[in-house]
């Protein structure tokens, strides 16, 4: 079945950096568009960024233009979130996502917390 676990979460200063990893298995990995999306208590999940099944395109929310980069590795069926200057607006539980053209193709991972604080 399919999997998807995040890693690479914890606790960091504001103006620091993490990279989470999102491991994928069970599917053709190269197949399917992913993205990464956050979630804080009390508010809707809100899309991060968004990459195609090939890495050939990719899109960000306003807010993390410019400091998050997602990209991904086919042959190790892996998508990453690399995050650069980070703010306590940051804090929340990143998901990783699996696209899909139907909605049982579509995928959540379990989260991990990313926590910016001083």
């Amino acid at each position: 079945q399919v999997q998807l676990v995040e890693s690479g979460g914890g606790l960091v200063q504001p103006g620091g950096s993490l990279r989470l990893s999102c491991a994928a298995s069970g599917f053709t990995f190269s197949n399917y568009a992913m993205s990464w999306y956050r979630q804080v208590p009390g508010k809707e999940r809100e899309l991060v960024a968004f990459i195609s099944s090939a890495g050939g395109a990719t899109n960000y929310a306003d807010f993390v233009k410019g400091r998050f980069t997602i990209s991904r590795d086919n042959a190790k069926n892996t998508v990453y979130l690399r995050m650069n200057s980070l703010r306590p607006e940051d804090t929340a539980v990143y998901y990783c996502f699996k696209h899909g053209s139907y909605v049982n193709q579509r995928h959540w991972g379990q989260g991990t917390q990313v926590t910016v604080s001083s």
